[in-house]
């Protein structure tokens, strides 16, 4: 065996953990927080929780695209690296911004959360759907 045809197994391993981990965090863990705890402990626990998933997805991200360097699938793997990144630094802490601001009776800053919010969605969304085509890719 080449050591192309391993790193090209070693990162299919590894988008198979981010397509599972992105799932499982979406349509489980998150629903489950807020529906079993109570507000002033689930809003607080997500905040928490939301970098060390981001962190996590970044690193397993970059790690692929190394192993897949050279190839459109790392191009591809680069971009939701970089917006792993970017929602962390930057988006996540907008939306708790005004979110808190919201919670104080700033309207304007429930809809600029409401905005942000369906964005992260939607960046989030993209990103797995990235991340399942160059698993696709990869695999034929």
């Amino acid at each position: 065996m080449e050591l192309f045809q391993v790193f090209q197994i070693a990162a299919l391993f590894i988008i198979a953990l981010i397509i599972g981990g992105m799932t499982f965090f979406a349509a489980i863990m998150t629903p489950l927080v807020f529906t079993k705890l109570p507000p002033e402990t689930s809003g607080p626990f997500i905040r928490e929780v939301f970098p060390v998933y981001s962190k996590v997805m970044a690193a397993l991200t970059l790690l692929a695209a190394v192993l897949l360097w050279g190839s459109y699938e790392a191009a591809a793997l680069v971009v939701v690296f970089v917006l792993f990144i970017w929602a962390w630094l930057w988006l996540m802490p907008k939306i708790n911004q005004y979110r808190d601001a919201e919670l104080i009776g700033d309207k304007q800053a429930g809809k600029n959360f409401n905005l942000l919010h369906k964005l992260s969605v939607v960046v989030n969304l993209g990103q797995l759907v990235a991340v399942a085509i160059v698993f696709v890719r990869i695999v034929h």
